[in-house]
């Protein structure tokens, strides 16, 4: 950590007020910016558990910012899958080689580019009992690495959502796979105080971020949006890769 709490915790709040605000706006992608920061100022060890509070803030506040437009329905239909698959892809932790995981994910995100448009061109949509399996498997790797960034976005893409009610309805779908892995791993069982206040700390600015997003989505029209989502996959595609073959 920093001399300087005050200007470690301004740097802190403002990443994570960054980090809100875009994934507020493209469902993901707080994990990805603000990781690095926590690592930076309080080590790998008190960042990973920081971050887990900061996720669950994150979704909480992606979820009651659009609460009207949650579909409720298509996220019981992704938990219902994905819960009982996270808490096994956790307890197979070690199972798989985690690079071999971020190519196959990398490779996924890159080819659901062409792949959500060529849907989207057919008008062919998930339904519920394909949301069901797009949650078994996405829980299963959430449960095996420490993030699957946004791995559940093309899936609710894939479903119909756009702006608000994609935003909500991906929030509520994670939440429920995070708080399975969580409870799994007996996390919160575990965490000292100082680690939940920072958590807290940090995750405040990332809600902040979440609720001015929201007033950005409202102005934002569909072809911008599903724009946003087509650019957010590429990067993370290609983040992945990157940390697989480098």
């Amino acid at each position: 950590m920093g001399t300087d709490p005050v200007l470690t915790y301004t740097l802190v709040l403002a990443v994570g007020f960054a980090a809100g605000t875009v994934s507020g706006i493209v469902g993901t992608g707080a994990t990805i910016i603000l990781l690095p920061v926590l690592v930076f100022v309080f080590g790998p060890r008190e960042a990973v558990p920081i971050m887990a509070i900061v996720a669950l803030m994150s979704n909480l506040a992606k979820i009651t910012a659009w609460w009207r437009e949650v579909d409720w329905r298509a996220c019981t239909a992704y938990a219902l899958g994905g819960v009982p698959a996270a808490a096994l892809g956790a307890r197979t932790l070690l199972v798989l080689p985690e690079r071999s995981v971020d190519l196959a994910l990398g490779l996924f995100f890159l080819a659901m580019i062409p792949g959500r448009r060529w849907l989207a061109a057919r008008d062919i949509t998930l339904g519920y009992g394909g949301m069901v399996l797009a949650g078994a498997g996405i829980g299963f790797l959430t449960g095996i690495v420490v993030s699957t960034g946004p791995l559940s976005v093309p899936a609710f893409a894939a479903h119909g959502l756009v702006k608000g009610a994609f935003i909500a309805t991906e929030a509520a779908g994670s939440l429920a796979l995070y708080v399975s892995k969580a409870v799994t791993f007996q996390a919160f069982g575990a965490l000292p105080l100082d680690i939940v206040v920072k958590g807290l700390i940090s995750g405040s600015s990332v809600m902040a971020g979440a609720y001015l997003a929201r007033l950005i989505v409202r102005r934002m029209n569909v072809a911008t949006f599903q724009r946003l989502l087509d650019v957010v996959m590429a990067l993370s595609g290609l983040a992945l890769l990157w940390a697989a073959i480098r």
